[in-house]
């Protein structure tokens, strides 16, 4: 019986290949057959070697050619093949991608199977923009979510835990649902004058950024007609931005200065 080979569960990063990891690199020049995402940008597929077996199985917003379930069986039966295995998913494999599903069952199948982690898009964003997901005295804590359900179910988080404005919220796959979200929280008591940044295809050449105020980020992003995957900055950080609009740096002027609980 051939001896199965290994699926490596490779985080590609936001974007810019520069931004991989070395191992990541390494795995993914070894691959003989890479399984990628939608989001993984056509410079870090470049990388793979010339021969390699490449198979999409990327998903959009209500689109999906291919189930999770189809995909951890194309894991499995190219690993059972013998083949060296590169599963290339955006960001990081472990946030808002499914990874554990895939390892779950790449375990219960007894295929060899390794995680190498990668710079999420949250973390992409504030390199590419120089605006930080925490700043004494603006934001003390970090929040990720998607705004994008299983099955395209109604959202369901926790609004009122969300709506902290002394918390970053960062908004993976919330551009179809972004006037929703924008509605839920203000409802909460979040500000509506609370900037928000909106960055599409964040550190590829194809970006696009946008400062907005949280009760007209969703007619904007809208008139902007993003492609590309967005992402969503909400809280007072966002007024560090280089070009914030002078309207909302005056707003956050306006407002007493409290200091965090870090140093």
């Amino acid at each position: 019986m051939r001896k199965p080979g290994q699926v490596f569960l490779v985080g590609a990063g936001p974007g810019d290949p520069e931004l991989l990891t070395l191992k990541a690199v390494r795995l993914l020049g070894c691959a003989q057959a890479v399984v990628y995402d939608r989001l993984v940008s056509a410079e870090v597929l470049a990388l793979a070697p010339p021969l390699a077996r490449m198979v999409p199985v990327g998903k959009a917003p209500k689109v999906h050619p291919v189930p999770q379930e189809q995909i951890n069986e194309i894991l499995i039966d190219l690993a059972l093949d013998g083949l060296t295995v590169v599963r290339l998913k955006g960001g990081d494999p472990l946030v808002f991608g499914r990874g554990s599903e895939e390892v779950a069952a790449l375990n219960a199948a007894g295929i060899p199977v390794e995680i190498a982690p990668g710079i999420t898009a949250a973390q992409g964003v504030a390199a590419a923009t120089g605006v930080p997901l925490t700043h004494r005295g603006l934001a003390n804590g970090l929040r990720f979510v998607t705004g994008h359900c299983r099955d395209d179910r109604p959202l369901d988080l926790d609004w009122p835990g969300l709506a902290d404005p002394d918390t970053t919220l960062v908004v993976y796959m919330g551009a179809a649902n972004i006037a929703e979200i924008a509605a839920r929280l203000t409802g909460q008591g979040m500000p509506a004058s609370l900037p928000v940044l909106a960055v599409a295809s964040a550190t590829t050449p194809r970006e696009r950024r946008l400062v907005s105020r949280l009760d007209r980020i969703a007619d904007e992003a809208a008139a902007a007609q993003f492609s590309g995957p967005v992402l969503f900055v909400i809280g007072r950080v966002v007024s560090l931005y280089q070009s914030c609009p002078a309207e909302i740096l005056a707003m956050l002027a306006a407002r007493p200065v409290q200091e965090a609980a870090y140093a």
